[in-house]
């Protein structure tokens, strides 16, 4: 171990202190970051070297040498067989610790911080095992696990004070592990994720989709990445989430107003994306990934590299992802719908007994065509050519994976500090990370270097929590989070102003079981701070500059019951709030794939949010049923309406020859309801089949029509969701894990619509048939050497048009009389996935 002094351990703190503060003098240079900003960073850093090496928080030293703390194993086995499960997950989410088991069902965890951990058991087509181990010196546990139905509980950590079971929060959060998203079939981590109940996506082609959750998206909803507030320019509908869909492990969804926690933004909900999941100690391990689309030829490499020695844990993964021109029935090859993705990431740290600092990094690359949907007198796909004239597109064109004009070139480096110390029973969690986004957009065919636009965004992001011990029941944590935010303009045209933004909150948060009734809540107080900048077009002066100030209280209230063992309730309130975007309060100008012309509001107030939540959960051992209905009030909807022109018609504006009608954002009452149901069928004696229906629907009204219309824009269309699914836990000596589902994915017709201004038009419902196959395939010990799934979306090749598709709106087809590009026609995919393990001699 280590066998520095403590004088030692403090004097390297120091001297990488003055580091630090100097590298944030730096930043500020190079990055133009507040330096009141840098300066909270690096005392934190301070703090996080202070603790890391000092030996107060590092344990006991006893001749030099670090005393282990809790150790904790046992063995993992199934109920009906008796016989020890290989390659169970065993992990501590709150500390960051897991691992699978051996060939003997065996797992053991040493120098682990002693006192109460939440620790998950879980294994594919098994029930997981939740519960509180209290570690202290030497503790086994032995764990059996019993076949699933579906899964009905897991371990969360989006929206509370710390690590819960999913049952005992009074919200509904979704849970996705690596293994579903390996058997399933997307084009983006987004798109993976709208199959879950009250979850869709407004898409712009295959690499750009947004998540939509209850009716709400944009700057409503909030995306975590391993802990940090992922910022981008996610107010824009061409706007993706930079984050890379091979590299994710398990993703949680929280459905409703998450303000308690995360302040202004997250009023509809939480996605929150988890990448680095630490090995066990004494191990390395590696996984190569591979897949391939037969729609748009998408060629996926994803691989990785994790360790553990002695505590030092470390991952590294790298993706590759280039994809042609995608197809369907009635377009043929869509024009410019490719894309190429590149990313590279990972983390290193420390875990001991006084818990665990890692740092993270990962840096995106996307270069993505934007389709316009441009054809000829005939039909044919034009590009646009030097000149000011165009040419059709070739089977070249349709064929490369580079993209052609116009595209957008997005890079999102982030590096984050992640910290976790024990102090006796209570525990400090310190996170704080910087970002910096980039979105070039090239559109000029005479000027192929020409940005048009060009976002160049810096945010610094900062967490801080404090759990205190369990005392009586009584679960508290206090905490505080916010970032420091500056956008330049770079490019030749700019559509929202430069601005720096600073935000930040603090909350309370308690829970407390009393028998069978879970008890949740807490409140939070938030500032935001705007310094908004001229806004230019050339030379000229087109929006003022102006300075804004928000603050607001947020906060919840909620119970999850237990009424029997198998029947449980949710009930919950909350209040959220949202600060106007600065496209909402500045904006000046026509927007790349709208026919409007958008002016901001300086005045607009923030948006008030008010829900009720409530669900109940039934599962037996043959079916499993839960409903969730939610009421959300808005007092101060920000949407947009048509302009007047003094003359008493529309105002409209002449644009490089087009003429716009203009539209100004304005705030409205509106109320937003919707249900959100999933029963599974497990009859006996056919203990492999399961029957899954799931469905959703939201409902988004305004309180006082605008131009007779009544309804919000952009609420996805009903959708039920019926699978047949058969799984196998061993078929073959060789094979396990064996699955093959058959989907019907019925989404209903959307007539309920925002049709003022021609904002929006109603979209007939459709049925898509999906299919996949896959099982893991392993050796005589019975380690898996590879596994296998093949899927197949839209079997039928319907030519459908999903509600929330930009690409709907698109140019018109003057031969066929269609207007807009339809979604993807038929397509499989193959994944492969070989795992390799390594056991490291800690001698």
């Amino acid at each position: 171990m280590f066998l520095l002094s403590t004088g030692t351990f403090y004097f390297v703190a120091i001297k990488l202190n003055i580091v630090a503060k100097n590298n944030a003098i730096y930043l500020q240079q190079r990055f133009n970051i507040k330096y009141r900003i840098m300066k909270l960073f690096t005392g934190i850093v301070a703090i996080f070297l202070s603790f890391s090496f000092g030996n107060s928080y590092a344990g006991k030293i006893e001749g030099a040498h670090f005393i282990l703390k809790g150790t904790f194993y046992g063995i993992v086995t199934d109920a009906v067989t008796k016989v020890a499960i290989q390659g169970a997950s065993v992990y501590f989410s709150d500390i960051k610790v897991g691992g699978t088991t051996d060939a003997n069902g065996k797992f053991s965890f040493k120098n682990l911080p002693e006192g109460k951990h939440l620790i998950e058991i879980s294994h594919v087509g098994f029930t997981s095992v939740i519960e509180n181990i209290d570690i202290i010196g030497e503790t086994r546990k032995d764990y059996v696990l019993t076949e699933a139905v579906i899964e009905n509980n897991a371990v969360i950590v989006t929206g509370v004070g710390t690590s819960t079971q999913s049952k005992k929060t009074p919200f509904q959060v979704s849970v996705l592990r690596k293994e579903e998203l390996a058997q399933s079939s997307s084009t983006n981590i987004i798109e993976a994720l709208a199959k879950k109940p009250g979850v869709a996506t407004l898409s712009t082609g295959p690499s750009i989709s947004k998540p939509i959750i209850r009716g709400l998206g944009y700057n409503r909803v909030l995306t975590i990445n391993d802990g940090v507030r992922q910022e981008g320019q996610q107010w824009g509908d061409e706007h993706g989430i930079e984050i890379d869909e091979a590299s994710v492990s398990r993703v949680e969804i929280l459905r409703g107003p998450a303000s308690l926690i995360y302040g202004s933004d997250a009023t509809a909900g939480v996605i929150n994306i988890i990448t680095n999941v630490p090995v066990e100690n004494n191990t390395i391990k590696a996984n190569l990934f591979s897949n391939y689309q037969t729609n748009n030829k998408a060629r996926t490499l994803n691989g990785n590299i994790a360790g553990n020695v002695k505590g030092i844990n470390w991952n590294l993964y790298g993706s590759s992802v280039a994809a042609a021109d995608y197809q369907n029935k009635y377009d043929g090859k869509v024009f410019n719908s490719k894309f190429n993705e590149n990313n590279i990431g990972g983390y290193i740290g420390y875990n001991a007994g006084w818990g665990y600092s890692h740092l993270l990094f990962s840096n995106f690359n996307l270069k993505t065509g934007l389709i316009e949907g441009e054809r000829d007198a005939s039909g044919f796909f034009v590009k646009p050519i030097a000149g000011g004239g165009t040419a059709r597109a070739t089977e070249v064109d349709f064929n490369s994976t580079v993209p052609e004009i116009p595209y957008q070139h997005i890079q999102h480096f982030k590096i984050a500090s992640d910290n976790n110390f024990e102090f006796g029973k209570n525990r400090l969690s310190l996170n704080v990370g910087f970002q910096h986004n980039q979105r070039e957009e090239f559109g000029n065919p005479d000027k192929l270097t020409e940005r048009a636009l060009y976002f160049d965004l810096k945010t610094i992001t900062y967490t801080a929590r404090f759990n205190f011990a369990e005392k009586n029941g009584w679960k508290t944590s206090i905490g505080m989070n916010g970032m420091q935010q500056q956008n330049t303009n770079k490019g030749v045209k700019q559509l929202i102003p430069n601005y720096s933004l600073f935000d930040i909150g603090g909350y309370v948060y308690t829970q407390k079981t009393i028998n069978k009734v879970t008890l949740s809540g807490g409140v939070r107080y938030d500032t935001r701070n705007l310094n908004v900048k001229e806004l230019m077009d050339g030379l000229d002066i087109k929006g003022a500059a102006f300075k804004k100030s928000f603050a607001n209280f947020s906060g919840s209230i909620g119970s999850a019951i237990q009424l029997t063992d198998h029947l449980n309730l949710k009930l919950n309130a909350a209040r959220g709030f949202r600060a106007p975007s600065i496209p909402e309060l500045a904006s000046n100008g026509s927007h790349e794939g709208t026919v409007r012309y958008e002016y901001g509001d300086v005045n607009l107030k923030s948006e008030i949010s008010t829900q009720l939540d409530a669900g109940i959960e039934l599962n037996t051992e043959h079916i499993s049923f839960s409903v969730a209905a939610f009421y959300n009030n808005f007092s101060n909807f920000i949407l947009y309406r048509k302009l007047a022109a003094a003359s008493g018609g529309d105002s409209t504006l002449n644009i490089g020859g087009t003429s716009l009608t203009a539209f100004k954002f304005d705030q409205q009452k509106a109320i937003l309801s919707g249900i959100e149901a999933t029963i599974d069928i497990h009859p006996h004696p056919l203990d492999w089949l399961h029957i899954q229906n799931t469905f959703s629907y939201v409902s988004g009204r305004l309180q006082k029509p605008v131009e007779t219309t009544k309804y919000l824009p952009s609420i996805p269309a009903p959708r039920l969701i019926t699978e047949f699914r058969g799984n196998f836990k061993k078929i073959l000596k060789n094979i396990r894990n064996f699955y093959v589902k058959m989907e019907m994915d019925n989404t209903f017709a959307q007539h309920d619509i925002f049709f003022a201004y021609n904002t929006e038009t109603a979209t007939p419902g459709y049925t898509l048939l999906n299919a996949g196959i896959g099982a893991a395939f392993v050796n005589t010990k019975g380690k898996e050497i590879c596994s296998i799934n093949i899927s197949g979306n839209n079997l039928e090749d319907v030519a459908y048009q999903n509600h929330l598709s930009r690409l709907k709106y698109s140019a018109e087809n003057l031969v066929t009389g269609r207007i807009g590009v339809f979604n993807m026609g038929r397509n499989f995919s193959f994944k492969l996935n070989i795992p390799l393990s390594f056991k490291v001699n800690s001698k």
